[in-house]
């Protein structure tokens, strides 16, 4: 009798245990979850295309992306001017995920596509200004040799001399309503033909025009990549959306007026 009453109270004070320390693990977890997903920091990421004037039958989507070399350089000599630091998505990342501390006017400069441009062009002014410039790469179109992009020569040069080179799919094609043996080749295939080539994993990917959907994402996730870009446009990055954080896109109108009013934005 005397066990048994003895068993009885020992799984008592069990229960009772768990009762007070379940909970509180539980809300602490909660609580963790949610400071992360309040997590935010106001980087303005401009996002560039060509940076060349549009040759005289340019489309309309060149005519309004191309931002001729002079406009670029009297932009960048605006932030250099005015104490801005050019980081990388690894510094943006680690500042989201892990609380370091950025530089205090800090800007992300991102260049879609991987057109010869960015090597003949935003290249060498971003050196001249001691910038960091983030390159997303369609890789079968440098596979492909297409005239008027970059070839795996210029960007191992690149990425040697600082800059980061990232995914930007296979093709460039609409991301949505896609399977996810599609999805892996684009994704996945893209990081594999830059790892071959510059020797260096991407970990970040930005979505061709900026279309995704829910199997994009998961597909992104399983990839193992840190995180990608979408064309939001604000400055807020949180840690709520790693993977769709969001860009200023910079067309070939947009004046110094405009990027500092962007600029204005973080502060």
């Amino acid at each position: 009798m005397r066990l048994k009453l003895r068993a009885r109270f020992i799984a008592f004070v069990a229960i009772a245990l768990l009762a007070v320390l379940l909970p509180s693990a539980t809300s602490a977890t909660a609580h963790s979850d949610a400071h992360a997903a309040r997590i935010t920091i106001r980087v303005p990421t401009l996002m560039y295309h060509y940076i060349s004037a549009p040759p005289a039958d340019a489309d309309i989507s060149l005519r309004v992306l191309a931002v001729s070399p002079a406009h670029f350089l009297q932009q960048m000599q605006w932030l250099k001017t005015h104490g801005y630091t050019s980081i990388t998505p690894d510094m943006l990342s680690e500042a989201l995920l892990k609380g370091t501390k950025l530089p205090p006017k800090s800007v992300l400069l991102t260049f879609d596509d991987g057109y010869i441009d960015a090597y003949t062009n935003a290249f060498p002014i971003l050196k001249q200004f001691g910038f960091v410039g983030t390159f997303f790469i369609v890789t079968d179109w440098v596979d492909q040799g297409r005239s008027g992009y970059l070839n795996w020569a210029q960007i191992k040069e690149m990425a040697q001399a600082g800059m980061s080179i990232e995914a930007h799919s296979r093709t460039h094609e609409n991301m949505s309503g896609r399977d996810k043996a599609w999805l892996d080749n684009e994704i996945v295939g893209s990081m594999n033909a830059i790892e071959t080539h510059i020797g260096a994993r991407p970990r970040f990917f930005a979505y061709p025009a900026g279309r995704y959907d829910l199997n994009t994402l998961k597909a992104i996730r399983a990839a193992g990549l840190t995180a990608a870009f979408s064309t939001r446009s604000t400055v807020s990055n949180s840690t709520a959306d790693m993977l769709t954080l969001p860009r200023l896109r910079v067309r070939g109108s947009s004046t110094v007026a405009e990027i500092a009013g962007d600029m204005q934005l973080a502060n």
